[in-house]
């Protein structure tokens, strides 16, 4: 557990917990990226580099021994979600912390709300890379993959079916696209649906503000059945929150038109996945493109596994590159503002989740 020199030590040092070393690679906070953090803090600052892993799926928040005991006496704490441990060891110093997850839910506990500490979150860092899935996605649903990947398995040439209307295969321009959810990532998807032609309507919790571009309409969380029915294809890209739990119903998925699509790139805990799948088995639903699921991953029985019209990928949506210089410009721009006592970027709403 390193100690990263931010300057010449005064009598009474304020603390700074870099927690933010992954389990997975591709989410592990480079070296570089932990010295540029620790120059921002400056004088007057101790900075604990972390580098014992800690989980960093979902919305984190899982820790590690290592980070709980660094986190003794911080006043700011970066990590993948805040643990309840992480709160405790702090001992009412935290004031702001930071976690390097989309979703707060699992770091927003009564704990860390008595301290009164400010919490920011990544929201919009993993838009990009979220929205180019959302659009490959779409284009293996409208051009018939899902029989391809199916006639490929069973080794069957399907040339008849796609020429003779057995496989409806339409174009991305003029395609209904209703997204759940107009964030960061949701307003990303919107983007680039406008740009390749298609018509994108949405619902927010809060419709009155002002419109993302691209987006045709705008409806609140009680038109979402309204926004099936015009859509094509339903994109889920809402947060995880008390009121978002399982919002996406059987109802709604009755609204949909006859042939429809549900894309799932934000939690499974947002959509009735039982009602999805009786839904393509009745033919009722034509396919869907799901990158996270209520269980990770689903046991080896799921029906999900083997079904011509269900396409899995592995709650890697968000996987980029680019990840780290998008986070670390974020972090980066948070530290000076705190350090100059400014309103934070990415600011969690502690009360909607988000």
């Amino acid at each position: 557990m390193p100690r990263v020199p931010a300057s010449t030590r005064p009598l009474r040092m304020r603390r700074a917990v870099i927690d933010l070393t992954s389990t997975q690679p591709v989410w592990s906070v480079p070296d570089s990226v932990v010295r540029r953090i620790a120059r921002a803090f400056g004088r007057g600052w101790e900075v604990v580099a972390v580098t014992e892993a800690s989980p960093s799926d979902g919305d984190g928040a899982g820790g590690s021994a290592a980070g709980v005991r660094a986190a003794a006496g911080a006043e700011a704490y970066l990590g993948w979600g805040v643990a309840p441990a992480v709160v405790a060891a702090s001992r009412s110093a935290l004031r702001w912390a930071h976690t390097a997850a989309a979703g707060a839910g699992g770091s927003i506990t009564p704990a860390f709300v008595a301290t009164r500490a400010v919490l920011t979150n990544s929201r919009g860092i993993l838009a990009e890379p979220m929205a180019d899935w959302a659009v490959a996605a779409i284009g293996f649903c409208l051009r018939g993959f899902h029989e391809a990947v199916a006639a490929q398995r069973a080794r069957r040439w399907a040339k008849p079916a796609f020429t003779d209307g057995s496989v409806p295969v339409r174009e991305l321009a003029g395609t209904r696209i209703g997204i759940v959810g107009l964030g960061g990532i949701g307003a990303a998807v919107a983007r680039r649906c406008a740009r390749l032609g298609m018509e994108v309507r949405g619902v927010r919790r809060r419709p009155e503000r002002r419109r993302p571009a691209g987006v045709r309409w705008v409806g609140g969380p009680n038109d979402l059945s309204r926004l099936a029915r015009m859509s094509d294809i339903l994109v889920i890209t809402a947060p995880h929150t008390g009121a978002t739990r399982r919002v996406v119903d059987g109802a709604v998925l009755d609204a949909l038109p006859p042939g429809a699509f549900v894309l799932n790139l934000s939690r499974g805990a947002l959509l009735d996945e039982d009602a999805l799948l009786a839904r393509l088995e009745a033919g009722r639903i034509r396919g869907c493109v799901l990158d996270v699921l209520s269980e990770e991953p689903p046991p080896a029985h799921h029906p999900f596994w083997e079904h011509p019209r269900v396409l899995l990928t592995p709650h890697v949506s968000g996987v980029s590159q680019r990840f780290w210089e998008r986070e670390s410009a974020l972090i980066l721009e948070n530290v000076r503002r705190y350090r100059a006592g400014r309103r934070l970027r990415n600011v969690v709403d502690l009360h909607a989740g988000y």
